[in-house]
């Protein structure tokens, strides 16, 4: 088989998980592309909405599709960082100490409600996000590889929750909204509980494992050599200054942001069959890129603006290369 072969194998597989989720789960077809971009470029994600929208089904409808190691953790306000990253123990049979992994040593990382604990326990995931290890007893443990976070959240009004610290959200590569669904699609929710369905019970809904470690790997290895031509990158930089500049921002989208919207960029120009980016691709991921990394000034957030707002008007101003 040749490696145009092997990379449009792992392209079809990768696809493929948007309709096998798309058993468990209705009408969120965005949300799980940016699920999947998230692993083509290692990031990690943020998954936010009201209760009830299938958070937390969406993320272990995905894990199920896919066959890699998986553990979930369900974030409450008393779940400390030795929880999460895993501690020193002591064997009173061999009368020492050893390291204890934690449920973040696995390859996807359901981090269910992440904003019910406070930010210390929050701040245990920065070291694993960021530097893929953990730091236990002065020493650096290695996490597997891949290694992915999906969080899910509430709005920070409900009560109860704490909002992330900024350096975590900007550890995030995108932040995914999942919105009430239309009429429709909520007709088709209880159509699919009325016929038997169990959102515990996935593989009796026909999720099966359709991707893995291995079509992951030369999916990543196609997405680094996607081309992005200097007119793109440019547009990418002039998007991100023009956050900086707007009169509602405190703080615009750092260079990090604008890498991290490079990255995703050329994840969906491979997912859509090519091996170049364009500006229309910029403009499909910039919202879910960037709008977690804008700090909006008080009185323009009383007034009614938005993160999303920003970029809507950032995209509509900035001219678009031709």
């Amino acid at each position: 088989m040749t490696s145009t072969d092997t990379t449009s194998d792992a392209r079809n597989a990768l696809v493929a998980l948007r309709a096998e989720v798309g058993k468990a789960v209705v009408g969120n077809d965005a949300a799980v592309t940016g699920l999947i971009i998230a692993l083509l470029c290692r990031g990690h994600v943020l998954v936010e909405g009201v209760p009830g929208v299938a958070k937390t089904l969406l993320v272990r409808a995905l894990a199920t599709a896919l066959d890699l190691d998986t553990t979930r953790i369900q974030f409450t306000p008393d779940l400390m960082p030795g929880d999460v990253t895993g501690s020193i123990v002591y064997d009173s049979r061999s009368a020492e100490f050893s390291f204890r992994e934690g449920p973040v040593f696995t390859n996807l990382l359901l981090a269910d409600e992440i904003n019910r604990t406070p930010p210390k326990t929050q701040s245990a995931l920065l070291e694993a996000m960021e530097e893929r290890q953990v730091s236990v007893d002065g020493r650096p443990r290695p996490l597997p590889d891949p290694f992915t976070v999906i969080a899910t959240q509430n709005p920070v009004e409900y009560e109860g929750t704490y909002p992330l610290p900024e350096a975590q959200l900007d550890r995030f590569l995108l932040k995914l909204t999942v919105p009430l669904p239309t009429r429709e699609d909520e007709i088709g929710v209880l159509a699919r509980h009325a016929q038997g369905f169990d959102p515990r019970d996935l593989s009796a809904a026909g999720v099966r494992p359709v991707a893995g470690a291995a079509q992951l790997a030369v999916a990543r290895a196609a997405v680094a050599g996607v081309t992005v031509g200097q007119e793109v990158l440019g547009y990418i930089v002039d998007l991100c200054r023009a956050t900086r500049a707007m009169p509602s921002v405190r703080i615009g989208v750092s260079p990090r942001g604008a890498t991290a919207l490079l990255a995703a960029t050329r994840a969906w120009a491979w997912l859509s069959g090519r091996g170049f980016a364009t500006p229309d691709d910029v403009k499909a991921l910039a919202r879910p890129a960037l709008r977690h990394r804008l700090d909006l000034r008080p009185e323009a957030e009383l007034e009614g603006a938005t993160a999303d707002g920003v970029i809507e008007r950032v995209l509509a101003t900035v001219p678009v290369p031709r």
